[in-house]
């Protein structure tokens, strides 16, 4: 609970490489220091791996350069309200650059920015919606070293069943998903549909779309931080990782996309646009999705999701209504007209993962490409590209990837793809409990 005699602040916040939030807490009063743009921080913060190591020995951006800070540039339109806190306490996102004023190349949101620039230069806005999957366990697995679901969702300690669409789920946990909600709202997210999904305690809230991509990727940051502060209110922990369940869906981050010309015409409207534009921007994504898969799946449990029979593609394809399929088109005709993109997962960093997207679909504007049949329902998929199921091996192809290197930048390319290779490594070496229960007894 929020101490209501403790002083307001406002928070400063840098997007980190895992779709962390560091940065800075301020006394409310001392506010003026963030608007003149003089907040510091290392720049290396923005290159910690997921256990908080800045990998200077591989990376060379910390102690081995001084560890120079970076300033902290706030974007006034992410200013919002923080419910949890004190009484008008604030939050806004910032931008990491350097001294000479130009973004850090390591910043997610730059990176972002520049993608967007790209669309800008010709006369382009994409349209962004997100779709947050979660999952909210009890607040004991510090305790017990594992996730269980909400005892409101179980008998005897096991879960209920499959909870999909199951409004019992949802008014079990009405108290926690209001609190949410609400705080959306205080925050000014366009959240709109609340819906339980397969797995016990697993939910997903939409966000509606918006012409501004970066805003929408920080709609998406925003939600997460707003489910995980509202758990603990309620005395329970959420969670974006991937596949928390061995036996339960995985949860995703499902991404709806369009683009808008200069006339505010929907370009992949089959009907009152270019017919071909729609398909080409399939084959884009399709064509650099495993060299991105590494963004959509950046951690090592984030590949226990792709699993045949499961709602996580696992084959490259596309298809019209087909919810099976790594790229699904929910509508080809008039201003709805969009592609859904579903294969990255909860864990994915909000920013890369469009920036990822949106570069494979600018390829498809820029060339005329061909991505082959749709998958129709029912039937196996015409071609005979899958997604890796291997992080390392993801790791190797986005390290390696001429498209990457294009969208990311070469810098961020080796910095992200050496730091994930070390995470990847470190979990191959990594002896585990089916280990023991499975080789021990009997080898």
């Amino acid at each position: 609970m929020a101490d209501d005699t403790a002083p307001p602040r406002i928070e400063i916040l840098l997007v980190g490489m895992n779709g962390d939030l560091r940065g800075k807490q301020i006394p409310l009063e001392a506010e003026k220091k963030v608007w003149d743009g003089t907040v510091r921080l290392p720049s290396s913060t923005q290159s910690l791996d997921i256990w908080g190591d800045d990998n200077d020995d591989i990376t060379g951006l910390s102690l081995s350069i001084g560890d120079p800070d970076g300033l902290c540039i706030p974007d006034r339109r992410s200013l919002a309200p923080m419910p949890w806190a004190p009484e008008g306490s604030q939050q806004v996102l910032s931008t990491m650059h350097e001294f000479d004023g130009s973004p850090s190349f390591m910043d997610p949101r730059a990176i972002l920015a520049a993608m967007l620039k790209r669309y800008e230069e010709r006369g382009l806005t994409p349209v962004v919606a997100t779709e947050l999957e979660f999952y909210v366990v009890e607040d004991d697995w510090r305790e017990t070293g594992m996730p269980r679901p909400p005892q409101r969702l179980t008998y005897r300690g096991d879960p209920n069943g499959f909870q999909l669409y199951d409004m019992t789920a949802v008014d079990a946990l009405d108290d926690y998903l209001r609190t949410v909600r609400a705080w959306a709202k205080a925050q000014g997210l366009p959240a709109d549909a609340t819906t339980a999904e397969f797995g016990p305690g697993q939910f997903e809230i939409n966000l509606l779309h918006r012409a501004d991509a970066l805003a929408a990727a920080d709609d998406c940051i925003y939600l997460k931080r707003i489910a995980e502060q509202a758990a603990r209110r309620h005395g329970l922990k959420s969670t974006c990782m991937a596949k928390p369940y061995s036996d339960h869906a995985g949860s995703g981050l499902h991404v709806h996309a369009s683009i808008i010309d200069r006339n505010g015409d929907n370009v992949l409207d089959a009907r009152g646009g270019d017919p071909a534009a729609l398909r080409s921007v399939c084959a884009g994504m399709l064509d650099t999705m495993r060299d991105a898969q590494l963004i959509f799946a950046p951690f090592a449990n984030s590949y226990r999701r792709f699993q045949p029979g499961s709602f996580a593609p696992v084959d490259i394809d596309w298809g019209f209504g087909h919810r099976g399929t790594a790229i699904r088109i929910p509508d080809q005709n008039g201003p709805a007209a969009r592609i859904e993109h579903r294969v990255a997962g909860a864990d994915a960093n909000p920013y890369l993962l469009l920036t990822a997207i949106l570069g494979g679909m600018l390829l498809g504007l820029d060339e005329d490409l061909d991505p082959g049949p749709a998958t129709q329902p029912g039937e196996a998929p015409p071609g005979n590209r899958r997604l890796t199921h291997d992080f390392l091996t993801a790791v190797e192809e986005f390290s390696a990837s001429s498209f990457i290197g294009d969208v990311f930048g070469a810098r961020y390319q080796r910095l992200y793809g050496d730091t994930k290779r070390k995470e990847a490594i470190a979990y191959l070496r990594t002896v585990s409990d089916f280990d023991y229960r499975t080789y021990l007894p009997r080898i």
